[in-house]
């Protein structure tokens, strides 16, 4: 009996030691998602409910849209070794550029959005064509192309704000999705709950995004056992994917009680779904990160690495121009001074996410976090009415300490 019992407490032991050994080797993963469950308690409380009203949810998705999507852009090109300071001024420029063809000379808007697109891609191709083949840092190049489209702004606007868009436009941004159930439904729900109104739509995409989170968390956790590769201990996995699904039913709950799913929250949720299968699961995703930890290794390895940051920056300027849609179409004018210093605030949200400063280390989903992180930040400050001047200290400090951990975790595993 007192072996048993011995041999249980030694089984005990061991469990316990191996899920300190996990956490403590995935403290990124884990430090990340407690320290926004953390910020948003804090600001939940000193803002007397504020943070987490369906009206302020609304808004903080709508505030931190532009973010996200250039994020993920950001994402990649960190992950390649490299990175990119012009993004904010690409996005100055390409709204500029929109409502130069909207307003003034009256373009359609589907050609207008093309347009820009493209030019987005020709500007991202061209930073990308010096950092790749010719070997320029890509801090040079992109701090040369933060001042060019800064100036080239300014000259395409002549100083002066540009506006307004039509309604058309402005829904890419301020637009939300109609309510595809009936109304009855809806005043149902909303009699239950006991609220004004219920968006059905919003609340059943809620659900079934929680139950698709689940699912692939068992699909994968299957995999894994079949392949014998290390998974997470049973109870992280149980608690992690509980605290997503309650989050993501709670967000569209709230959304549900306001004006629905917003049109920017459907792009931003199809791209992170799109990168995030690329970079986890195809061939292109797994040799960008072997590009990012060691570039010498990949191209010996028969990796073509120019074509690989080529098109890393290329992405990247596609995607700023989509987020300089974003901005131009929720501002309602175009202004010289949008996009200034946001190249700041996208770089942030990377690094705060969990990308490495070296490359190679990172996730889309990490990214999206971190940019939530973020705008949390800014937004429960701004409840607060704590000045500009000390939010640009505190985003500051956390940028810091983020940085400090990946140095202290590098160094723990090293």
């Amino acid at each position: 009996m007192d072996l048993a019992k011995n041999d249980s407490q030694s089984t005990t032991t061991v469990e316990t030691k191996g899920i300190g050994e996990y956490l403590s080797s995935h403290l990124r993963q884990y430090g990340l998602l407690f320290a926004l469950i953390a910020v948003m308690v804090f600001f939940q409380i000193v803002t007397d409910g504020t943070l987490l009203r369906a009206v302020n949810i609304t808004n903080l998705l709508l505030q931190n849209s532009y973010i996200i999507i250039m994020a993920l852009g950001m994402l990649v090109v960190i992950v390649s070794g490299n990175i990119d300071l012009s993004v904010g001024s690409v996005m100055g420029f390409i709204g500029a550029l929109a409502a130069v063809m909207i307003v003034n000379f009256e373009q359609p808007i589907f050609l207008t959005i093309l347009t820009c697109l493209a030019a987005g891609g020709l500007i991202g191709a061209a930073q990308g064509y010096w950092v790749a083949y010719w070997k320029i840092p890509s801090f040079i190049v992109t701090l040369a192309g933060m001042l060019v489209f800064r100036g080239l702004s300014l000259w395409l606007l002549q100083g002066q704000s540009v506006g307004p868009f039509p309604k058309e436009f402005q829904i890419i941004a301020t637009g939300f999705v109609p309510d595809v159930f009936p109304a009855v439904l809806g005043q149902g729900l909303a009699d239950l709950f006991g609220a004004r109104q219920v968006n059905v739509l919003a609340l059943t995409t809620g659900l079934v995004a929680a139950a698709l989170v689940v699912w692939l968390g068992l699909r994968q956790r299957a995999q894994n056992k079949v392949y014998g590769i290390e998974d997470e201990p049973k109870s992280f996995f149980i608690a992690r994917n509980v605290i997503v699904a309650a989050a993501l039913i709670f967000v569209m709950y709230k959304l549900s009680l306001f004006r629905g799913l917003p049109n920017v929250l459907i792009t931003m949720g199809v791209l992170t779904i799109i990168y995030a299968f690329i970079t986890e699961t195809t061939t292109v995703g797994r040799r960008i990160y072997a590009l990012g930890g060691n570039q010498k290794a990949a191209k010996l390895s028969g990796i073509k690495t120019e074509r690989l940051t080529f098109l890393a920056f290329t992405n990247m300027g596609v995607l700023a121009a989509a987020a300089g849609l974003v901005f131009a179409a929720r501002l309602n004018t175009a202004t010289p001074k949008a996009g200034f210093a946001l190249e700041l605030d996208v770089i942030a949200a990377v690094f705060i996410g969990g990308a490495s400063m070296s490359g190679g280390v990172g996730t889309i989903v990490g990214a999206v976090v971190g940019a939530f992180l973020m705008g949390v930040l800014n937004n429960g400050m701004s409840i607060m009415g704590i000045g500009i001047d000390y939010q640009q200290m505190i985003k500051g400090l956390v940028l810091l300490a983020a940085v400090i951990f990946d140095v202290y975790n590098k160094n723990k595993q090293g």
